[in-house]
Order: structure tokens, then sequence, then C-alpha cells
């Protein structure tokens, strides 16, 4: 038995623990044993959990030795990230120049990616090197190859794309032009996989690379009020799982990062069903997860070279269980939630 929580110890130790600090851990579970009166049923634990702990064990360990293996090869590797000019794609280019990658911010609103580019260039990073901005507009497919050709002149490659930028909206079907679908899936879904195939035959050619698509756990499933953003995400998903399978041979890799709610302007910047700006903050989007915090578990995930995560609170991680293994559990709290939302929106009006 005392071999079995060896194991299961070790997963949940971070690789720095030491080994005298692991053995002094082990002692003290072993000291809270029950009598030997409980032998048997520790024997018939140990029988059963042995043979799950130990390969979690080894997976573990070798997950955290190729993560940092690959940690140690990131500086210099340069990292495409669109949406730089604020909120996730902001921690993530905080996350990966500190890491000493060149990075390439992408976004529209060329001001505030300068602004980041001047945070970036006071920090106190060993190695340094100056960030480099890119003006894109997702919406624009026909830009999207002069994009690329100026993204991969600046260093002749890009190691590492992360398709973050996208667009929002909050309204039901019956009330969404189709323009706002149209809209939605033409940044979150088109001018994402524009930028990807455009980008795509240089990381063939050199035979490596890494892709990361920020999706969401709404790409997962659905929830009412954000149909049109949840079919660009779901739209992505595919899109990313048919990419990881035909590139696997190719020594490149495909990452679909799903979170939640994060804490970030994105309900401000949604869209209504109308088209304009929704401009409010959501209570779920102002209690999410820092995006400083979802950033270093996406550069984890590059680093393990992770094929899909999903990054929430637990709730959402019931809903997706739910969704797949109790769906009708699941269609009788959506349809619950969609007549909460049409009472209050009634009632605000």
């Amino acid at each position: 038995m005392a071999f079995v929580l060896y194991f299961l110890f070790a997963i949940v130790q971070s690789s720095s623990c030491c080994k005298k600090e692991f053995i002094m851990k082990l002692h003290e579970v072993e000291k809270c044993a029950p009598s030997s009166d409980w032998n048997v049923l520790y024997w018939v634990l140990g029988s059963i959990l042995m043979p799950i702990a130990l390969p979690l064990a080894i997976i573990n360990l070798w997950q955290r030795f190729r993560a940092q293996k690959y940690r140690n090869q990131l500086p210099g590797k340069v990292v495409l990230i669109t949406g730089a000019s604020s909120g996730l794609g902001e921690s993530l280019a905080h996350v990966f120049y500190r890491a000493g990658c060149k990075v390439i911010l992408a976004a529209r609103r060329v001001q505030e990616l300068e602004r980041v580019k001047s945070d970036l260039l006071a920090l106190d990073v060993d190695p340094a090197y100056p960030p480099t901005v890119l003006p894109l507009d997702l919406a624009e497919l026909n830009s999207i190859p002069d994009f690329v050709s100026r993204a991969l002149a600046v260093y002749n490659q890009v190691d590492i794309l992360i398709n973050n930028g996208g667009i929002s909206v909050r309204a039901d079907v019956a009330s969404t032009s189709v323009d706002v679908d149209l809209k939605v899936m033409l940044v979150n879904y088109f001018g994402t996989v524009a930028l990807t195939k455009a980008l795509l035959p240089s990381m063939v050619k050199r035979q490596s690379g890494h892709i990361c698509f920020i999706s969401s756990v709404q790409g997962k499933f659905a929830i009412p009020q954000r149909a049109a953003y949840s079919a660009s995400k779901h739209a992505l998903q595919a899109f990313a799982d048919s990419l990881r399978a035909e590139v696997a041979n190719k020594k490149m890799y495909v990452s679909c990062v799903s979170p939640g709610y994060i804490r970030t302007q994105l309900s401000m910047n949604a869209l209504t069903g109308a088209g304009s700006s929704y401009g409010k903050m959501d209570e779920t989007t102002a209690k999410g997860m820092s995006p400083d915090k979802l950033a270093e578990l996406i550069l984890q995930c590059i680093m393990r070279k992770e094929p899909d995560i999903i990054v929430s609170d637990l709730q959402a991680k019931i809903a997706y269980y739910l969704r797949h293994f109790l769906p009708s559990v699941y269609f009788w709290i959506m349809a619950k939630r969609a007549l909460k939302l049409e009472k209050a929106e009634k009632k605000a009006n």
C-alpha cells in the first residue's frame, strides 16, 4: 500500500520537490496508517489502485521531463500572437517574452500594440529580443497572405503561432442578424483558418512548428445567447482536430485550449444581435480567471505539447461531462437557463 501511496503522492508533487522532502512526506503518510486489522483492505485497495497510480505517475513524470526540456529550448523561439493588444493576448506576450522568446504582436489596434511593446521592453529579461508590432485584421482575409509574408520576413520563420484573436456576441438566435453571425464566423473561424493556412507551408517545409488555438469551453458545449460565438468555436475545435492528425507525421504540434470565463474586456467588446457594441461587463466575466494565470497555463500546455485541454472552473467541467454522458439532463438545465435569461432581459427592458 505504501508503494501505491508513493506514486499517488508523486503525481501531485511539483518537480522541484527534493528527494529528502519526498521521503519524509511518505513516512508521514505511513505513520498515519491504521492498525493491522486494516491490512486486508490495504491489500485490496493497493491491488486496485496500483495499476492506475503507476502509469499515471510515469506519464506525469515524463510530461514534466518533456516540459522542462522544451522550456530550455524556448529562448530565441519566434512566437506570433494574434489579439495581442489586450486581455489574454497581452498576458501571453508577457509570458513568452519573459521566457526569452522573440514575440511578434499582431492585432488591429496598433497604438495598443505599441503600448504592450513598451511594457515588454521595460521588463528585466535575459535574453531579450525587441518585440515586433504588425497590424492584423482577421476580418480582412485578402490581406492575410501579405501579413504572413511580413511576419516571416522578420526572423525568416515562426516557431509558435498562437491564434488568440476573436470577438464574442451576446444575443439569442432570433434577435441576431445573419450579418452578425457572418462577422463572428469570419473573425473567429475563417480569419484564423486563413492565417494558419498561410503560415502552414513554412512550418511544413522546416518540419517544425506548434500551432495553438485559443478556443473556449463553449466550443465543447453550447449555452443560450451564445449561439454565434459557440458555433465559431465548435468549428475551430473541429479544424484543430483535423489539422493535428494531418501534421502529426511532420514533427508539428497542434494544441486547442478551451478556457472558461476570463477576466478580460471580451464581454465589453462583444456584439449585440444588431451588431452594435454590447458594452457591459458580465458578472461571470468579472469573476473569471486571471488572464495572467491562464497565459502561464497555456505556456505549460505548449511546453508539454498537449493536444487539447480545458481550463475552467468545476461548473463548466460538469456541464462538459453532462453534455456527453447525460445529454437529457444537460438540455433540461440549458432550457431552464434560457428561460431565466429571457425573463431577466424582459425585466431589464
